[in-house]
């Protein structure tokens, strides 16, 4: 059964002043009740002003914002950021130093649907602080915190009123590599018991498909991809998407049949493999994502190893092909190759696309 949509945008667009470009360029997309959504891309895209024309920090030169079934802009509607039940994290938290756990989420309730029910402030901050897994560190300040318990309470504080929709700009990326990873399993799964929608901003692609159950690529202030984690790495509708969500190596190549001939060998890419707009091609781009990649040492293949490093769980190699292009390729620790081994270069199928050649 279709879940009822949270938020839904159609025909966003927004350029600054003495701005050639838009920074967002008409944008249509449409959020599920319950889904977390993640907006990927690299800086400058137009993401976090996408977030901010949600949250109503900006206004859009033309489009509509609908949010739990009502017009918050566009069509003559503008309806301010306090008025448009979302919670926002933000990237530096701005958590109150003078204000303790239990004031910094209970701050703004007073003032919320949650007082107007009648649930008592105290009680609902509470409820907050146990569901981030806080209890017990209600009345530290957030100088005594760590950056993760930080992002916890920033996140206890967006939930506290019961929001439609949670808005975070880059919730993680001031956050050790570990903690980051932690936190960001824990995030999902405190959304997901709270069965809030939310919408992350983040440039860190293995953030956005871990925790997202939509990713929305944009570049250059446009939309390019939207689909499940599963859909934007297996079939990226765009070189852009496929080189920005993993490192790809890209191969000039010519179609024989089903096959892809390179100049490090031939390979196979079934027609239900190819994007609809690239079936046509005879000749193009031929991507082979680095994690992919299989090492068969010969003294007689044409790619030669110029340098490997150790990563920890994996083994990062640079390769040379006969052109003096350089390829990437990651694989297991088993797999321990010197510098200036020749290698043939094959694939895990399927694991090959092509596209058309880039200008």
């Amino acid at each position: 059964m279709t879940k009822p949509a949270i938020l839904h945008l159609e025909g966003i667009s927004k350029q600054f002043k003495q701005a050639s470009a838009l920074a967002v360029a008409n944008v249509s997309l449409t959020l599920p009740q319950g889904d977390l959504l993640s907006l990927l891309g690299p800086s400058g895209c137009g993401k976090t002003t996408l977030l901010r024309i949600i949250a109503g920090f900006e206004r859009p030169q033309s489009g509509t914002v609908d949010l739990a079934g009502r017009r918050v802009a566009g069509s003559g509607k503008w309806v301010p950021p306090e008025q448009r039940d979302t919670g926002m994290v933000f990237q530096d938290y701005a958590l109150f130093p003078h204000l303790n756990v239990i004031e910094n989420v209970a701050f703004g309730l007073n003032h919320s649907r949650i007082r107007k029910t009648g649930v008592l402030v105290q009680q609902r901050a509470l409820e907050a602080i146990a569901l981030v897994g806080l209890a017990g560190m209600e009345k530290r300040y957030p100088h005594e915190l760590s950056g993760g318990q930080q992002q916890r309470v920033a996140l206890a504080r967006a939930l506290a009123p019961q929001p439609a929709l949670i808005l975070l700009d880059e919730p993680l990326s001031n956050l050790d590599v570990q903690v980051r990873l932690r936190l960001r399993h824990e995030v999902r799964r405190i959304l997901k018991e709270a069965g809030t929608s939310a919408i992350f901003v983040t440039h860190d692609q293995e953030e956005a498909l871990s925790i997202s159950d939509q990713v929305a690529v944009m570049c250059q202030g446009h939309l390019e991809q939207l689909g499940t984690p599963e859909e934007i790495y297996t079939h990226p509708v765009s070189r852009f998407v496929a080189e920005f969500v993993t490192q790809a190596n890209f191969l000039p190549a010519r179609r024989r049949g089903s096959f892809w001939e390179t100049e490090v060998g031939s390979f196979e890419v079934k027609t239900e493999e190819l994007n609809a707009p690239n079936l046509g091609l005879d000749q193009g781009d031929l991507m082979l994502r680095a994690e992919n990649v299989i090492l068969k040492p010969d003294d007689q293949a044409p790619v030669v190893i110029r340098d490997r490093n150790f990563l920890g769980r994996e083994y990062q190699y640079c390769l040379q092909a006969p052109s003096g292009r350089k390829l990437h390729a990651r694989t297991k620790l088993s797999t321990q190759l010197p510098v200036g081994t020749r290698v043939w270069v094959s694939v895990a199928e399927p694991s090959v696309q092509v596209f058309p050649t880039a200008s």
